[in-house]
């Protein structure tokens, strides 16, 4: 551990607080002496506490406030707010001691960023969910607490090497999950792109130190390649007297990874590793056309690909983002991506919203970004949202793209990307949404589910006679439709709660059964209703019936009750087995699980959704009585969720006697169509490997082979061999593990 001398340690706190200095530059005397009081307020409240690293704690409030004002471009209040972060939530100090000091504005920041303690009631599955939300609540009063949180969390990613691998997974999800999707919707790129990184390199370590290996080694290649293909764009550039910075962008390890699963392609294949940025000095009247004069001057020298070119300027992305994106052919044969910028909109590219803030008043343009902040607002206010309902709206809502679309009078309107005719209208107004039976898209007819894109004119057409329906839910992306759509069903809905009740009751006492408030929960678990509600409608409406009852009331209630749940539950579209029974219950963490040879055993169960086979990185999840472990791959999307929102019942699991069982797994084969190339695939796997093919679909077109083989392996290392001797023959392309 990490520790050094007192004295030595003094003047490292003096260093640090000096660097914040020098990177922040204050003009105003009175910002500095407010920031010298709130870090000799953290210096005093800090003084006897220590990070995992070993180091003073008082360097991590230092170097979220250093973050915070230099790569985010944040100020004296920020400052402030970072470097008392953490002091209510870890030392005695309350937020009317902060108040008193620092007063309303610092103290209403600090306690947005303070974590929920105390016991939660038994529906709250998840602490991260509710500090998550409450994070968010606060920006309805401001924005800068949560850009100090990702401030926050770019440094704990940072020195997340400290900690057990348990909390480096979860803390790599939590990440990958929610963090590096709000960084890029508040248009903080470099930080995105680094908190995406860092998770990766947890997540999964092999594929994080490969990805960057393969980069250091191609890049002086790259350098070169660099400098040639840059040279005529400075000249034509210079003798426009056009001021200029130009320089090449390495992709993120992340971005690279993501593409290379994309396309289905090694590291050697993909051709946009870098992309060339040129930001330009120009005032704010004339930005636009001196961008598009750049453009003209590039491609004197390089042809352009049409179909890649990216107007960001005209309508920039919801995120304030602006610049003008192109891709030319080099003379070398490559494809190269340029981006061109101003110097304004490199600074909003590279410190989001701050950066945009501070441009907004002088411009009265791209209000994008409020637009999606007031929609933000609008989802946390939703009624009809728990905690964990609550992250899955907003993790789709930050991941998904945009389309601008325009009103009947010409208005323009983003949309998350796949929005249909009832997101617009719910967009529009709750009761055009309610009523909508269609719309005429650009004077043409088309459905309520009807996907829109961008450049559309849509105008809605209702009827009193129409009402919202369940199977609307989707229809819709958008978390406004999908909350009123909720609200409008469960009003109806309860007009049914009384005569479904009664129904139930009596298969209930037909059965033997008490009607009890925990056998009504039972049933209800067993068959994968979320609401007492949905229940009772569905009695009344004979959706289920005797038979369920009946069902249920054969199951004994202990090892027959589970056995029940968990054949029920694997009827859900791809849904893991016990996965809907999880819910965190404040109970301990149970000790390391071990999967043991015989895997029928109900006790483990393996998820279907990325089939872990012995010698990958798995991690483990509890039921809700502890009986049942489900093992995932711990780069699984379904594992990554799963650590945030159930983190409570994480379990560590280990591989151990695995050599006498086979488990599935998928690989996926494309090739040249030959005659006799899927007798090659099978010899190779069945008769040089000795593995069974359980199921080989392929297909051939226009000279092309495409394949999914699904086979029984032991481990990694009989997957790796299938991988490396199908790579290797005649005619196969490429051959990767599915996911």
């Amino acid at each position: 551990m990490y520790q050094q001398e007192p004295e030595i340690e003094k003047q490292e706190i003096i260093k640090r607080y000096r660097n914040l200095l020098r990177v922040w530059k204050p003009r105003n005397p009175d910002d500095k002496k407010v920031v010298r009081k709130a870090f000799k307020m953290a210096l005093e409240a800090h003084k006897d506490m220590r990070r995992k690293t070993g180091e003073p704690y008082i360097y991590h409030p230092l170097s979220v406030a250093t973050i915070a004002v230099g790569e985010i471009g944040l100020g004296a209040t920020s400052i402030v707010c970072a470097l008392l972060h953490d002091v209510v939530e870890d030392t005695d100090y309350s937020i009317d001691d902060i108040r008193g000091l620092f007063g309303d504005k610092v103290a209403t920041i600090i306690e947005g960023l303070t974590k929920i303690k105390g016991i939660f009631d038994q529906h709250t599955t998840s602490i991260h969910a509710e500090n998550f939300k409450k994070i968010l609540l606060t920006l309805s009063d401001d924005v800068r607490v949560i850009l100090i949180k990702l401030a926050d969390r770019l440094h704990n990613m940072r020195t997340l090497y400290a900690l057990d691998h348990e909390k480096q997974l979860k803390i790599s999800s939590e990440t990958i999950y929610l963090y590096a999707p709000l960084a890029h919707r508040l248009g903080l790129h470099a930080i995105k792109s680094e908190l995406e990184d860092l998770a990766l390199k947890y997540t999964e370590p092999e594929v994080y130190e490969t990805i960057s290996r393969k980069l250091k080694e191609t890049a002086a290649d790259r350098n070169r390649f660099v400098n040639k293909f840059i040279y005529p764009i400075k000249k034509a550039l210079t003798n426009k007297g056009i001021s200029f910075d130009i320089k090449a962008r390495e992709k993120s390890i992340a971005a690279i990874l993501l593409k290379m699963k994309k396309k289905e392609v090694p590291f050697e294949e993909i051709y946009d590793i870098f992309a060339i940025r040129i930001v330009i000095d120009s005032p704010v009247e004339t930005e636009k056309s001196d961008c598009w004069k750049v453009y003209a001057a590039i491609t004197d020298s390089y042809r352009p690909n049409m179909e890649r070119l990216r107007d960001w300027i005209s309508i920039p992305k919801a995120n304030g983002y602006e610049a003008l994106h192109t891709t030319v052919m080099s003379h070398s044969g490559e494809w190269v991506e340029i981006q061109i910028r101003s110097r304004r909109m490199d600074e909003i590219a590279e410190k989001g919203y701050a950066a945009h803030w501070k441009y907004k008043e002088a411009m009265h343009v791209n209000n994008q970004l409020d637009n999606w902040l007031d929609r933000i607002k609008e989802m946390i206010e939703s009624p009809d949202s728990d905690a964990i309902s609550f992250l899955d709206d907003v993790k789709g809502y930050f991941f998904l793209d945009e389309i601008s679309v325009f009103t009947p009078t010409g208005e323009l309107r983003t949309l998350p990307a796949n929005s249909t005719v009832l997101d617009f209208a719910y967009a529009i107004h709750s009761e055009l949404g309610d009523t909508c039976i269609g719309a005429k898209i650009d004077k043409k007819l088309a459905p309520i589910n009807h996907v829109l894109k961008t450049g559309q004119q849509i105008e809605i057409i209702t009827s009193r006679k129409q009402a919202p329906k369940e199977e609307w839910l989707s229809y819709v992306v958008t978390t406004r439709a999908k909350t009123n759509i909720k609200i409008a069903v469960r009003h109806e809905k309860k007009k049914f709660v009384k005569p479904g009740r009664e129904k139930l009751g009596k298969w209930f006492l037909q059965m033997g059964i008490e009607f009890s408030n925990e056998n009504i929960k039972k049933f209800l678990t067993a068959n994968n209703f979320h609401s007492l509600v949905d229940l009772y409608y569905s009695a009344s409406e004979d959706k289920i019936g005797i038979k369920d009852v009946k069902a249920f009331a054969s199951s004994s209630f202990r090892t027959g009750w589970l056995n029940y749940v968990l054949k029920n539950s694997t009827k859900g579209k791809g849904t893991p087995a016990g996965e809907g029974e999880m819910k965190s219950s404040g109970k301990s963490e149970p000790a390391d699980q071990v999967v043991h040879e015989n895997q029928s055993h109900p006790d483990y169960e393996i998820g279907t959704c990325c089939n872990p086979i012995p010698g990958d990185d798995v991690v483990g999840f509890t039921n809700d009585n502890l009986s049942t472990v489900q093992i995932h791959r711990t780069n699984c999307a379904k594992a990554q969720e799963m650590m945030l929102v159930f983190s409570n019942h994480m379990v560590k699991v280990n591989w151990t006697n695995h050599d006498s069982i086979s488990f599935l797994t998928d690989i996926k084969v494309t090739g040249i169509d030959k005659k006799g190339l899927i007798n090659e695939i099978t010899r190779i796997i069945s008769n040089d490997l000795n593995l069974n093919i359980k199921a080989f679909h392929i297909e051939a077109e226009n000279g092309l082979t495409k394949g999914s083989i699904t086979l029984y392996v032991q481990n990694i290392s009989n997957l790796n061999d299938v991988l490396n001797n199908l790579a290797m023959a005649e005619g196969i392309t490429h051959v990767t593990r599915g996911d």
